[in-house]
């Protein structure tokens, strides 16, 4: 689940470089990678329509969705070389509506309105921290100095990702059928952790880092494949592992980053 962009570009992601362009109209090929994002941010507001009718399959469904779409514009984008300014800040809107409002308000009506008062805080802060995060991803474009970027590495965790692994309870949920889960005191500081993550200043890893040797490459493709068939069959157990895995894998960057700042630190000495 990897989304933002690292732009400006229509939605060039989070992890690729930025590309300056403005048009006073969108040529040819940029209207493709721009239609993907608005297909993106219809799939995540789509998601809201399927949590009001408590239709929860389908609702993480369309935010899961929105976030594959969302890894795809960027790409497209660059390979068309239809990257715009207009498209990035378009991303960055969908951005901010697909995986910020949409996951808080389906998890509050799953789980967030049996406790008014605190749970309403709790999406709201989640909803807050995706724009806040995307507003500083947007301010720090132009700045040259950005150890986390130069060194491969994301500042926290990105909104896409933060969207899905928010909605772990609700995997959880599905797979034992256990109301705990549901608790309103159980999600709502979940959900204020992954708020305070994606805010943070952490070093997070990127797609940038996952570099395959030539060695591995078809080892590879196989356990992507078998990713894929896992989705289908057992899309629950799937998401779950896949979110704790990612959480798991937060202090590895962290110890990754440190050496990398300690070597850069030795060069400078020297």
């Amino acid at each position: 689940m990897s989304g933002e962009r690292e732009r400006l570009g229509p939605q060039a992601a989070e992890d690729d470089p930025p590309v300056l362009g403005t048009a006073k109209g969108l040529t040819l090929r940029a209207v493709v990678p721009n239609a993907i994002t608005v297909a993106a941010l219809c799939a995540g507001l789509t998601g809201i329509r399927f949590g009001i009718a408590e239709q929860w399959t389908l609702a993480i469904a369309a935010i899961v969705i929105a976030g594959v779409l969302d890894g795809m514009d960027g790409r497209i984008a660059r390979l068309l070389k239809g990257q715009t300014r207009f498209g990035a800040e378009l991303d960055s809107l969908a951005d901010s509506l697909s995986f910020g409002m949409a996951p808080a308000i389906v998890l509050y009506l799953w789980s967030l309105q049996d406790l008014p008062r605190l749970g309403w805080f709790a999406a709201l802060a989640f909803a807050i921290a995706c724009a806040l995060r995307l507003a500083r991803f947007n301010a720090q474009i132009d700045v040259d100095e950005q150890p986390h970027k130069s060194a491969g590495f994301l500042t926290g965790i990105p909104a896409p990702a933060g969207a899905g692994i928010a909605f772990l309870p609700v995997y959880l949920w599905f797979i034992t059928d256990n109301d705990i889960f549901r608790e309103p005191l159980v999600v709502a500081p979940w959900m204020a952790l992954i708020a305070v993550l994606m805010i943070s200043n952490i070093a997070t890893l990127s797609w940038t880092s996952i570099r395959p040797r030539r060695s591995i490459r078809l080892e590879f493709i196989f356990f992507v494949g078998l990713l894929f068939a896992a989705l289908l069959l057992e899309p629950w157990w799937t998401l779950a592992a896949i979110s704790i895995g990612y959480l798991a894998l937060m202090p590895y960057a962290l110890i990754r980053y440190g050496r990398i700042k300690r070597q850069r630190a030795a060069d400078r000495a020297r």
